[in-house]
């Protein structure tokens, strides 16, 4: 792959660079035009220069005297090229950096739209660190040749134009100039070749050590309670000293041909001058013209280094553009229908299961899948309470997933009110059904924010309603601030059912007419807990209650259901009333009666604690 890569790197990259170039014409062509002034104006420059030597200087170095005429001609000329230089250069400049943010700008949005696109199993597949990388250090990496672009453009124009006029001054510097410039070309190219592997492994590394760095954070309670803040550091370590490694070699590589790339010009000088006096003895060229040649190469120097500047990122580019694209190619994004539920009833809605089979694809194409729904048939009656209950790993987090389309199921289908949820809009499936996750998450802003999320008509009454519904209107009215709180990154200022009812006042606040609990209320106290289903199922403002279908766990949530749905390895074992499959499943009854026990010694441990002081003095937080 990287001998591969590294003979294709220049026609992939440019390829890349001409992708951009059709993106953004009219900003590239201000540049260019900005790049090729410059250019011209430095030929212009030389022979300029060259001519106030041979035609002022000299003159009156043998005169003793200058004319004034003579030198205010000169010094108009020379402030005349090097006001247009300056304006070629500020376009050149503005075209480029302008080009180039909006290119990253562009594509950092694509690619986030792309992440909201695909399937939750997609990003399963994908590390949060390499994710985060693809939208920034690869998009910067596959974008960064943009900025010399155009001043290689405007270069390549000049170096033509510098043919030229060394042709029309003189074959024998002529050749000099074609000796010297294909040979900088040329070592350009196999900088390039001789990069690209090194560029692409640095280009992985950052998104490895990006994606080792987010884990530890992400994972800082289970890295500090358990003792691993050694083994994760060394861990870290090791992939930054990879990176290092990597860019050490790039360093290296770059120590050996930036000497070569900055001699040959001035070697091309060099030769330029011995070459000139001999061409100068014999009479074939004037003082005024060896002069604008040598100045010539010597102010081509600096420009032609823009060639080697595209040249040596284009192994970036191709690398961070690589990963982009795959991001950018990935398949299995969930179009939406044109059907639109009426907005206007008030009514729950109807959730229905048909023969419902759901599988995880596999990591790699040739390995098989993993089934973890099958034959799965049910409904939530409108204005009911369902309860999935099951053993870890039977599928209701599935399930729950199913209800409100993060995921689509393989066979079979899922309706609202009879439509097929594939056939409805994205804003009719959003404010039909609402999900509360097992694992809360809160952003980092006001309480306000976090409950209304900027959705037109929820204002503070509406926040306010859905906090007393989610039981979480007292703790929320002692908060220093109120509604205006900061909660921090992740809520780390709330306990974790403070959380939990921030969330479900979040999914309430929209008037959902279906609403499905994951374990949504796993730290909330149990009679908090049956406050919350009680006022949801008759809200104490008046409004319509909702559906729900809720993963339950503990006895007092499930005995408040309607009806209770069983399910083992993926599959609806039993369905009824909590107390008939009590009486008449022993799968069930043997389950329950473990959450049973298991929530009764959480409570004992609670109340020890509660009632406890820790050696540190302080005491363990219970949320009521």
């Amino acid at each position: 792959m990287a001998s591969g890569t590294s003979r294709d790197v220049v026609g992939r990259g440019l390829r890349v660079l001409g992708r951009a170039i059709r993106e953004q014409p009219r900003i590239f062509a201000v540049a260019v035009t900005g790049s090729v002034l410059f250019g011209l104006m430095v030929i212009a420059s030389a022979y300029v220069v060259g001519g106030v030597v041979g035609k002022v200087v000299v003159p009156a170095v043998a005169r003793g005297s200058v004319t004034d005429g003579a030198l205010a001609l000169a010094a108009a000329a020379l402030f005349g090229i090097s006001v247009l230089r300056v304006v070629g250069i500020f376009g050149r400049r503005l075209g480029a950096g302008y080009m180039q943010y909006r290119l990253q700008a562009t594509y950092r949005r694509r690619v986030t739209r792309r992440y909201l696109d695909l399937p939750l199993a997609w990003h399963h597949r994908n590390a949060t660190g390499t994710l985060l990388s693809n939208a920034n250090s690869d998009v910067e990496a596959a974008w960064y040749p943009i900025a010399p672009l155009p001043f290689a453009v405007g270069t390549l124009v000049m170096l033509v134009g510098a043919v030229v006029s060394l042709f029309l001054t003189d074959w024998a510097l002529a050749l000099v100039g074609l000796a010297v410039f294909p040979a900088l070309f040329a070592l350009n190219v196999v900088y390039s070749r001789r990069m690209a592997p090194r560029q692409a492994r640095a280009q992985r590394l950052r998104a490895e050590v990006s994606g080792i760095a987010h884990e530890s954070f992400d994972g800082a309670l289970v890295v500090k309670t358990m003792g691993r803040e050694a083994q994760e550091t060394a861990r870290f370590a090791a992939r930054a000293g990879d990176l290092r490694d990597a860019l050490i070699s790039v360093g290296k590589l770059r120590g050996v041909f930036d000497p070569m790339l900055e001699t040959l010009p001035s070697l091309g000088t060099l030769a330029v001058l011995v070459v000139g006096a001999i061409r100068l003895r014999q009479g074939a060229i004037t003082v005024t013209e060896l002069v604008s040649v040598a100045f010539l190469f010597t102010v081509l120097a600096f420009p032609v280094r823009a060639i080697g500047w595209v040249l040596a990122e284009l192994p970036r580019s191709v690398a961070g553009w690589d990963r982009v694209r795959r991001v950018l190619d990935a398949t299995g994004e969930m179009p939406y229908g044109e059907v639109v539920l009426d907005p206007a009833t008030p009514a729950p809605a109807t959730l229905a299961f048909h023969d419902v089979h759901f599988g995880y694809e596999p990591a790699e194409a040739h390995l098989p899948g993993t089934e973890v729904l099958g034959e799965v048939t049910y409904t939530v009656p409108a204005g009911k309470t369902v309860a999935l209950v099951g053993p870890t790993g039977a599928g209701k987090s599935t399930i729950a997933s199913l209800a409100v389309r993060l995921v689509d199921p393989r066979t079979g289908t899922v309706t609202l009110d009879g439509v097929d949820v594939r056939e409805l809009t994205a804003a009719s499936l959003a404010s039909t059904v609402a999900l509360v996750a097992q694992v809360p998450f809160v952003f980092d802003d006001t309480v306000r924010a976090n409950i209304a999320l900027d959705r037109p008509g929820i204002g503070d009454e509406e926040v306010w309603a859905a906090l007393r519904l989610a039981e979480a209107d007292g703790f929320v009215a002692a908060l220093p601030e109120g509604l205006d709180t900061m909660v921090g990154e992740r809520g780390t200022s709330l306990s974790g059912g403070q959380r939990q009812r921030l969330t479900l006042a979040r999914a309430l606040a929209g008037r959902p007419r279906l609403l499905v609990l994951d374990d949504a209320t796993s730290a909330v106290d149990p009679r908090v807990e049956a406050a919350i289903l009680a006022g949801l199922r008759a809200p104490a403002d008046g409004g319509a209650p909702a559906s729900i279908l809720v993963v339950a766990y503990r006895r007092a949530t499930i005995a408040l259901a309607d009806e209770v749905i069983y399910v083992e390895h993926g599959r609806v074992v039993a369905r009824g009333t909590h107390t008939d499959l009590l009486a008449t499943v022993p799968g069930y009854a043997d389950l329950v009666t473990a959450y049973e026990q298991a929530e009764q010694e959480r409570e004992q441990t609670r109340t020890y604690d509660e009632v406890t002081p820790l050696t540190s003095g302080l005491e363990v937080e219970v949320d009521r």
